[in-house]
């Protein structure tokens, strides 16, 4: 019998959406949204980060003026604390994440390893 691994794939993400990490992370996000300024700031936050990245994925140097710009934002959203809390939340999922990610690769890894 052939196994389909997309199965168990869509499985996990359903089971994912039960966990307290995901759980927890969705009322952070929930409540976040609630302050207008918060979710403006971190919607500012995530379109800096993803146009940083999107500029080093292609090989170009980042200038001294966006960096700054990087940090100056980092700041403030350091100190908001329903987007504190938020990414609190968010490093608890990525853990979670990981734990499981190091245990589907566990194969493969075993292979190397021989």
């Amino acid at each position: 019998m052939a196994v389909n691994i997309y199965d168990t794939a869509n499985q996990l993400e359903q089971e994912l959406r039960q966990t307290k990490e995901f759980k927890e992370l969705k009322v952070a996000y929930d409540t976040m949204k609630t302050n207008d300024s918060a979710f403006s700031l971190f919607k500012d936050f995530q379109e800096v980060q993803m146009q940083l990245s999107q500029k080093q994925m292609n090989g170009e140097e980042l200038t001294d003026d966006e960096v700054q710009k990087a940090h100056d934002l980092a700041d403030k959203v350091g100190n908001v604390d329903e987007i504190k809390s938020l990414m609190g939340k968010e490093r608890n999922l990525n853990q979670l994440m990981n734990d499981l990610n190091q245990i589907i690769t566990k194969p493969v890894q075993a292979l190397y390893q021989n």
